[in-house]
This record gives structure tokens, sequence and C-alpha cells, in this order.
């Protein structure tokens, strides 16, 4: 039976299903990300990146001039988010605290990160967080697979690296399909209306 537990890779099965839907549908979606696209509002009270000066929200937070919206305790219903924002998500609070904490990465946090207003150097930023997150992944033996992950986690500290890993890629799929949705609003156009209307 080739299909039996114990000769299943799971480090290769865990890592492919972030790493195809990155490689295949994430990534290829985000290919000429304006910077008009990347900090488009397209409701009224979104969170964003924004500068210093302009923020919106008590708690914004950024290392530089530039600032991300954000509350604690999250308003209920939560504000619609940007790309920028989502992407500014993926990169510090999904990939790089997790490859800090677990892959050599370099020590991250909202409060600390040099936020940019630019398209492409945020997407520069992204591809090095998840290519850095893959390989890290990549290293983990069915024994890294099976422990706990520790305090660095918080309330994931008795999770296991394969929990982890499937987290982590709930989170960039979750997060990756709002983008790439934020993108097909965008492109089509300020005048959208109900159908009928």
């Amino acid at each position: 039976m080739t299909n039996a537990p114990d000769r299943i890779d799971w480090t290769t099965c865990l890592g492919e299903q972030l790493s195809w839907h990155w490689h295949a549908q994430l990534r290829p979606g985000l290919d000429g990300l304006s910077d008009e696209e990347y900090l488009w509002e397209p409701v009224p009270g979104c969170w964003s990146l924004r500068p210093r000066g302009e923020a919106r929200t008590p708690l914004a937070a950024g290392g530089g001039d530039v600032v991300a919206d954000f509350a604690f305790p999250e308003p209920d219903p939560a504000p619609v988010t940007t790309i920028a924002w989502r992407m500014a998500h993926l990169l510090v609070g999904v990939f790089g605290t997790r490859n800090a904490a677990h892959f050599d990465g370099p020590p991250v946090s909202y409060e600390s990160h040099r936020w940019t207003m630019r398209a492409d150097e945020a997407l520069a930023a992204l591809d090095e967080a998840v290519s850095t997150w893959l390989r890290g992944v990549a290293g983990l033996g069915p024994d890294d697979l099976g422990r706990p992950v520790g305090p660095a986690e918080g309330p994931w500290a008795e999770h296991t690296y394969a929990e982890l890993v499937l987290h982590i890629n709930r989170e960039a799929i979750h997060h990756g399909a709002e983008i790439l949705l934020l993108r097909d609003l965008y492109r089509s156009g300020p005048t959208l209306s109900a159908p009928g209307g």
C-alpha cells in the first residue's frame, strides 16, 4: 500500500499546500500591482497604511513615517482593509513573526516595522518573507512536525509545528484570496451597483 501514513512525506505535503497556492495563484495574481491599487480604499472608513500624520486610529503602528491603522479591541464589524493593509498583515503578523521565532528571520513587530507606500517594495518584502517561511517548513522533519512550537506562539505554545504550518497556510490562502478579490473590484471601476440598480 503506497499511501500508508508512515510513508507519507508530511513535510512536503504541508509545504506544497502553500507553495502551490503562492506560486500558481496568489503571486501571479499580484503581478503589476500599482501604488494606486495597493492603497485603494473601496469604501469609506477603510484601514490602510498612511503617513503618520494622517493616521485614523489611536493605535496606528509603525517604526517610521508610515503607519498601519489598528485598534484593540478590533471594532465589530471590523473595517474593510486595503490591499496594502492586508499585505502588511501577511508580511508581519502571519510570516514575519513566525520566521523570527522559528526560522532565524529578523525580529519584526507591527510597532517597529517600517512600512512602505510603494507596491513594488511591499511585494519584494512579502516575496522574501514567504520564501523564508517555505524554506523553514521544508527543513522540518517528522519529529519536528510533532513537537510543540513553544512559548513564542503564546496560546499556540502547546500546538505542534504541523498545526502551526496548517494555520499559516490557512491564513495566507484566506488573506491572499481577499487581496485578489480587491484587485478584481478595483479593475471593475468605481461605478459598482447592485443588480437592478
